[in-house]
């Protein structure tokens, strides 16, 4: 008789079973169902796309570089805040992260994130040296850029030093007219000085300083002696990055003694041993900074001001950093964690920090892929259980084929070859039968109780497919905007509302202060009592304006307190994801004239007559935005609108309460021969008008008319729209579909 294999053998029975068809059914509605969840939510890896020959997901993370300006270490306040503008990118403001993998790999150094940033500063010219991790050898470089307008823009000049092994923590400074650099080089067991010899982008090594594994080390004069200060990767509590140790020299160049008290430290890793940063010197005290790992490795920052430090005594007491904290979460650059400050003074009197920063906790692409993969070994355990439940799952061996009966022969099946992995598999089978039969016990066919534990079974099935895929194919689960031309901006979003809408904006106010760009939620409050600001949970600020009159025209009036230029025009009955809005950022950066919103119309046709987004599609095009979500410039947007030429259409708007979207568009097209509207689609939208009764526009047919009416009026006043069509789909990026 012909003698099988268990894999032949299972492979002939689940075939001739039910079996294998409830496992191809089931397969097939995942499958399905997770398509459609990914499609729909999730959002694409911005930091993946930003380049493409680095940029990498890493388990070390995706740190970034930030500028910060201030009267003092202790008062930095990023640049966005400063108001730094620039036009070339439409960065009005300029926001962080000021340098990023995208700006290395783009300049032709593949990177994978930037870190350990460290200033070195000729006359107006910053020099700013950080670690790179090279994309194809997967270790630490130090690179350069240089910045000639205080750390707005940086020109990527190429990478400085490359070893054998890793270098980090480009540790930078002056000595008698020579510029030295003293990077971490722990991998190689030595802390090496170099020299430049032509500065900033050829070194040569100067001489080992000390033949030990110190990690982040600084060099600084105080009290007529050089000091080191580093934590060394080798001994008790290295692994936690809270030991410390001392040394001192006549000399930066050596030789170098211990401290008396080595190692200074060497406690818990949240202590802030670890040195995240060059030392400084602030009205007299010399500050020490600090890393604080607790939870995951460069959580935070912690600030020492050394009140002694001699050859046998080290004294230093933890101050406030007076760096706010990002309360974005992964929407922000650094949300998850900073780990690295150096704070320098420049000659204007100013002072200058460049932070790094991350959006996400280290080992989270590890992390998030195990949890992934653990959801998906729970769904197939759960479509097991429903399958023995249904009795769709069947295990048809022989009882002969049991552990117990071995010994015994039964012709009526084939022989399988004896090998501990067969026992093993037929023992598998019995017990899983056993299962099966006990379960069927305890659940009775078509009775309530099956149907109801099945119904469950099901969805959590599906729940936990549907988050295994968005661990696994969701990147890191940050929204995260886009770049122009290798600078960040910011927006502030408007919206206008009434206290009978109070829910509807509490839940728009939680949701999109969290959006990486938003820098401000201005409130337009038409009528009744205006909300405190303490009834909002809110990341940004939240501005409430009170208007004397109930005006839709007050959706655009001007307002010198908006600090940028971009303002998101967003009815506060729209809810959005975050991607969505910095899309429509990003297009509105590369075309700051146009209205770039997400609701197109199409105005067609000898009669007047308004219709919806069906229409424009119809006619694949449109000429119209309804600035119920639209980006505008607010210097060319609200002039244009509060023009004297403007005032018999402003006045229209209160008469009919409504069009004050549609007589912005005549006004773009009134004022260019060019395109004024751009779209772009949104992945998903919800219209939380309707889950109230306060809607603004709710009989839609009546809201139609008046907008037809308004048509026509604008129409004699600023000319026609009907000449102009901007076609769907036009993007490279398909944005536009």
């Amino acid at each position: 008789m012909r003698r099988w294999g268990w894999w032949q053998l299972c492979k002939y029975y689940m075939v001739k079973s039910s079996s294998f068809r409830f496992l191809v059914a089931w397969g097939i509605v995942l499958v399905t169902v997770s398509s459609v969840y990914a499609w729909l939510s999730l959002s694409p890896d911005v930091h993946k796309g930003l380049s493409s020959n680095g940029c990498q997901v890493d388990s070390e993370g995706s740190w970034s570089i930030g500028v910060f300006y201030g009267d003092s270490p202790f008062h930095l306040k990023p640049i966005e805040s400063m108001n730094v503008w620039n036009n070339e990118s439409s960065a009005w403001p300029v926001a962080n992260p000021v340098v990023t993998c995208a700006s290395v790999s783009n300049a032709g150094f593949p990177s994978n994130f930037v870190a350990d940033p460290f200033l070195y500063v000729q006359e107006n010219t910053l020099f700013l040296f950080f670690e790179t991790k090279n994309s194809i050898t997967m270790q630490g470089d130090i690179a350069v850029a240089r910045s000639t307008d205080k750390g707005a823009t940086w020109q990527q000049l190429g990478i400085a030093l490359d070893e054998d092994w890793h270098l980090s923590y480009p540790y930078v400074f002056n000595y008698n007219g020579q510029i030295y650099m003293m990077p971490e080089s722990s991998k190689n067991g030595e802390l090496c000085l170099y020299r430049a010899e032509h500065f900033p982008l050829e070194w040569t090594l100067e001489k080992v300083m000390l033949r030990r594994p110190l990690v982040d080390s600084v060099l600084f004069v105080h009290d007529g002696k050089y000091w080191i200060l580093g934590s060394a990767i080798g001994g008790i509590g290295s692994k936690h990055n809270g030991r410390l140790e001392i040394w001192y020299s006549s000399s930066p160049l050596g030789p170098w003694k211990q401290h008396r008290k080595n190692p200074s430290y060497d406690t818990k890793f949240l202590m802030g041993a670890r040195n995240g940063g060059r030392p400084f010197i602030y009205n007299g005290s010399l500050y020490r900074v600090g890393q604080d790992s607790g939870g995951t490795y460069g959580k935070r920052l912690r600030l020492f001001r050394i009140d002694k430090l001699t050859p046998t005594d080290f004294i230093e007491v933890e101050v406030p950093l007076g760096f706010e904290e990002q309360s974005k979460g992964r929407n922000a650059w650094n949300g998850a964690r900073h780990h690295h400050l150096d704070v320098q003074q420049l000659s204007s009197g100013e002072w200058v920090g460049i932070m790094d920063g991350d959006r996400v906790p280290s080992g989270d692409s590890t992390y998030r892929f195990l949890l992934g993969l653990t959801s998906v070994l729970a769904v197939i355990a759960l479509v097991t259980l429903i399958g023995t439940l249904i009795g769709a799952l069947k295990c048809k061996i022989p009882i002969s084929w049991c552990p117990q009966n071995l010994e015994k022969r039964n012709d009526a099946f084939p022989r399988v070859k004896s090998t501990l992995h067969s026992f093993k598999l037929r023992q598998l089978y019995c017990r899983f039968n056993r299962l099966s039969l006990y379960l069927h016990g305890k659940m009775k066919p078509n009775t309530l109780l099956r149907k109801v534990v099945l119904a469950l079974i099901s969805v959590l099935a599906i729940t936990l497919m549907c988050t295994g895929v968005q661990y696994i194919f969701g990147g890191n689960g940050a929204q995260e905007p886009y770049p122009v031309n290798g600078h960040y901006s910011q927006f502030t979003l408007l919206t206008m509302t009434y206290e009978a809408r109070l829910w509807n904006l509490k839940l728009y106010i939680w949701h999109y202060s969290r959006c990486s760009s938003v820098r401000e939620i201005v409130v337009v409050w038409n009528k009744g009592t205006p909300p405190d600001l303490s009834d909002f949970n809110s990341a940004v600020p939240v501005r409430i304006r009170i208007e004397a009159n109930n005006s839709l025209n007050n959706r655009f009036k001007m307002d010198p307190l908006i600090k940028t230029r971009a303002v998101l025009e967003l009815d506060d009955d729209i809810l959005m994801k975050c991607n969505d809005l910095e899309r429509g950022f990003q297009v509105w950066r590369e075309h700051p004239d146009r209205i770039v919103g997400f609701y197109p119309r199409l105005v067609d046709g000898k009669d007047f007559k308004y219709q919806g987004e069906k229409h424009a599609r119809s006619h694949k095009g449109y000429n119209m935005i309804l600035t119920g979500a639209a980006f505008i410039d607010t210097e060319l947007a609200f002039n244009m609108y509060w023009s004297e030429k403007a005032k018999a259409g402003r006045e229209i708007v209160d008469k009919y309460l409504n069009c004050e979207d549609v007589l912005l568009n005549y006004l773009y097209a009134n004022a260019s021969a060019f395109d004024t509207v751009e779209y772009v689609r949104p992945a998903m939208t919800l219209d939380t008008s309707k889950l109230s009764s306060v809607a603004i526009s709710k009989d839609t047919q009546a809201h139609y008319k008046v907008r037809s009416n308004c048509l026509e009026k604008f129409e004699a006043m600023y000319g026609s729209l009907r000449n102009r069509k901007s076609h769907f789909n036009r993007r490279i990026d398909g944005w536009d579909k």
